[in-house]
């Protein structure tokens, strides 16, 4: 339960909840370990229907590649989630997988990293480059992702700045999107 608070579902409801003054935020997780996209998309129409999300915020990416889906089948699945989502009358935002220095020369992420932009571009939906974002930040120096001992105040505060930067992209696009005189 303490790890939930400190994920950064956790700390995007914050963030949203700060951003956005009365209005009220929740923020529900659907986490189950091993999951390809068309797993995750199997129980999706049904799990929108009863949630009613006005957004949906969908990670994947990283089973199927440990899993060697083959792209074009991911991409068909994250094309059939966005479907289900945009039928359930959610928008959708995709988040892709982390970035690790010592798990890169493992798992082989770049043809799902760049199906999951395709798809996004194809859909016109926002895509947050987590894995670029913390490759950035490993590159620059601001986190060490290489060190072998995992350190929870380094966690924490990674998830801390991807939760703010996540609800900045989900306000900021939202404000974008807001037809002419402020009106939704």
């Amino acid at each position: 339960k303490d790890g939930a608070v400190k994920a950064y579902p956790a700390r995007l409801q914050t963030a949203l909840a700060e951003k956005l003054a009365g209005v009220a935020v929740h923020v529900e997780t659907d986490v189950r370990r091993g999951r390809t996209a068309a797993d995750m998309i199997e129980k999706l129409g049904p799990a929108l229907a009863v949630a009613k999300p006005s957004l949906v915020i969908w990670q994947t990416g990283t089973v199927d590649a440990m899993r060697s889906v083959e792209p074009d089948k991911f991409a068909a699945a994250l094309d059939a989630g966005v479907g289900a989502a945009r039928s359930a009358k959610a928008d959708v935002i995709f988040v892709n997988a982390q970035y690790s220095p010592r798990t890169e020369s493992i798992i082989a992420l770049g043809n799902y990293l760049e199906n999951m932009r395709w798809v996004a571009l194809q859909q016109e939906l926002p895509l947050f480059d987590r894995f670029g974002i913390m490759q950035f930040w490993s590159e620059r120096g601001d986190f060490d992702f290489t060190s072998p001992t995992k350190k929870l105040d380094t966690a924490e505060r990674v998830h801390d700045c991807i939760g703010r930067l996540l609800a900045y992209l989900v306000v900021e696009g939202a404000r974008l999107a807001a037809p002419p005189g402020g009106g939704r």
